[in-house]
């Protein structure tokens, strides 16, 4: 084991080394220039400003006290007319003559007429401030009291309705004791100098935009009580605020470790590492460690620097993971660093929306717990997080991490590493390699089951972007969706044995590999269900995604048969009518979802 630590260190230095030289050759003189022109920028704009919306609006008015309050606004530009003189020509954008406002027929003077009423808003604000009688100025305050949303999500499964109906006719009549609520007292329990403060700093910001400007920070102001303009909506930005904190710098060091391995198949140089006693494992850990530890280091920094509790490191350590063995794994399938860039970004916009979207419905749906994010949110927000809760979010992260490094762990060869074929090819060969000739039966079983984490992940993206479709369209579309998403992972072991040993796919052996590849989903699927993913299955878009799970003997046979057919297609039109199986096996499957969903079997 010792050893094994030491190659393990020994070649992250080297790969540390390597990085940074040839950085310091190429990169790193014009990243320290671009990095002291941003200081230097970034120090200008805080002494001078930011002027690029000085002067976009034009505004004409016969009222100086006005144009003294819209003047301090930088964006418009004003000019002071004669009285009831109406400018023409199409030279102002809004113009305010005699107490009536004017503006042209263009975008940009309604975006000028939305800032002029919003610094006319500000100004209101500042004039009744300052009055005496605060409370004269200002009648109403409002009082926000939190309340988590307590709809039960299973209601639909069962067709129980989620609210009462309202009735139909007369008006509903109280039954039962009526309590007599005491009327609240007209008094506040607060000064009001505090209240104006936090009035006149309000004034001077967006509310929608305050909200998240310090979400990550622990002291953020906020006011007991608020007056009617200060309330605002509670719109999802903090998932967004998360993802450009934390999502990105992971993807931007990710992308340095793909490089890192495509540059050693491109230029050859990877021949030495497998030349040394090193194991395969050995050298991945080893070149993955620098960047697995930079990863680690910048979320730990940034969670600190904002204040955020150091428990979102818990949620965040699956997705590093996940990152990182996505980039190895584009690395060593790419053929060129065009296709790298392809896959890459492809990459980076699946597991950006897988991340982000559930997130948003963060305290709305239970759907939001299979993105680690709304952990995150959750955390930050104060609010425990239970054992549960975190395998149900982090769990696919762990499993698909861990069977693609294996993975690429089993193909870290110089056949793999050095040679230039289609990237589903590529991929063909990877799962081939992990299939025994000797063992064919066992393979693919296991084969099968290492699917499901992926299965799982692709369903709930489908389940992600169908969500908000209106009914029963998303719940057609899922269905079809997940069968076709199934029936492409069962045919991937099968289809890869064929192309690994052409003769295998005789009649017989399509009977007997289809069960092997049945019963290792089967095992796969349960196992997972049960152990994650329970919360989910109890919802109507779970009812639906796993719908096949009924008893034992039922989904068996599904798979059984949908292996059959794709199996049957291969066999009888060669390796082209893989699809055309996959589309039959994937119609069947949702005709036998459907069925058990409208009660045909019963």
């Amino acid at each position: 084991m010792h050893e094994a630590i030491s190659a393990v260190l020994t070649i992250s230095r080297w790969e540390l080394k390597r990085s940074l030289t040839t950085m310091g050759r190429n990169v790193l003189p014009l990243a320290v220039l671009l990095f002291l022109l941003l200081v230097l920028a970034t120090g200008f704009a805080q002494q001078q400003g930011v002027h690029l919306q000085d002067g976009m609006y034009a505004m004409a008015t016969d009222s100086p006290d006005l144009a003294a309050v819209i003047a301090d606004d930088p964006r418009f530009r004003v000019t002071l007319v004669e009285a009831n003189a109406m400018p023409g020509g199409g030279a102002f954008d809004l113009a305010v003559i005699g107490g009536r406002i004017a503006v042209a027929e263009t975008d940009r003077a309604q975006a000028a007429l939305a800032a002029f009423a919003r610094d006319y808003a500000r100004y209101e604000t500042w004039v009744y401030t300052r009055q005496d009688d605060l409370f004269a100025a200002y009648p109403l305050w409002i009082d926000e009291i939190p309340v988590k949303s307590e709809l039960d999500f299973r209601a639909t499964q069962q067709g129980q309705a989620v609210g009462a109906v309202p009735p139909r006719g007369a008006p509903p009549v109280p039954e039962g004791t009526v309590e007599v609520v005491a009327t609240p007292a007209a008094s506040l329990a607060l000064a009001a100098d505090d209240l104006r403060s936090g009035l006149a700093a309000s004034a001077a910001e967006d509310p929608q935009v305050s909200r998240y400007a310090g979400v990550l920070t622990a002291d953020s102001p906020d006011l007991a009580f608020k007056t009617p303009s200060q309330l605002a909506p509670p719109l999802p930005f903090d998932s967004i605020i998360l993802i450009f904190v934390f999502i990105f710098p992971l993807y931007f060091t990710s992308q340095f470790f793909m490089m890192s391995i495509m540059n050693e198949r491109v230029d050859r140089k990877g021949e030495v590492l497998l030349t040394t006693p090193a194991r395969p494992w050995q050298i991945i850990a080893g070149k993955a460690l620098p960047y697995l530890a930079l990863m680690l280091a910048v979320s730990l920094v940034l969670t600190l620097a904002n204040g955020a509790p150091v428990a979102i490191m818990l949620p965040l350590l699956p997705v590093i993971l996940f990152f990182v063995a996505f980039a190895l794994f584009i690395g060593m399938v790419s053929r060129s660093f065009k296709e790298l860039s392809f896959l890459s970004i492809f990459f980076s916009t699946v597991a950006t929306s897988y991340l982000f979207f559930p997130s948003i419905f963060a305290n709305v749906h239970v759907i939001s717990l299979i993105s680690p994010l709304t952990l995150i949110v959750l955390q930050v927000q104060g609010e425990a997080v239970g054992a549960m809760e975190y395998l149900y979010a982090t769990a696919l992260f762990w499993l698909t991490s861990a069977v693609l490094v294996a993975l690429c762990t089993a193909n870290f060869t110089e056949e793999r590493l050095f040679t230039s074929t289609r990237l589903l090819s590529t991929v063909r060969a990877f799962v081939g390699s992990a299939l025994s000739l000797c063992r064919p039966h066992l393979s693919v079983f296991c084969a099968a089951a290492c699917t499901i984490p992926f299965v799982f992940m692709a369903q709930l993206m489908l389940l992600v972007v169908l969500f908000n479709l209106p009914m029963p369209l998303s719940l057609v579309t899922l269905l079809l969706g997940a069968a076709f998403v199934e029936e492409c992972a069962k045919a991937v072991p099968l289809y890869a044995l064929a192309r690994k040993a052409p003769g295998v796919l005789t009649w017989p052996r399509i009977a007997t590999l289809g069960a092997a590849i049945a019963l290792g989903f089967l095992a796969g699927e349960k196992a997972l269900l049960f152990a994650t993913l329970a919360q989910i299955s109890e919802s109507v878009f779970g009812a639906v995604l796993f719908t096949s799970l009924q008893a034992l003997w039922l989904p068996l046979s599904l798979h059984f048969v949908g292996v059959l057919i794709t199996g049957a297609v291969v066999r009888a039109g060669g390796r082209r009518a893989l699809l055309p199986g996959i589309l039959a096996a994937s119609l069947v499957h949702s005709l036998y979802n459907l069925g058990i969903i409208l009660g045909w079997a019963a």
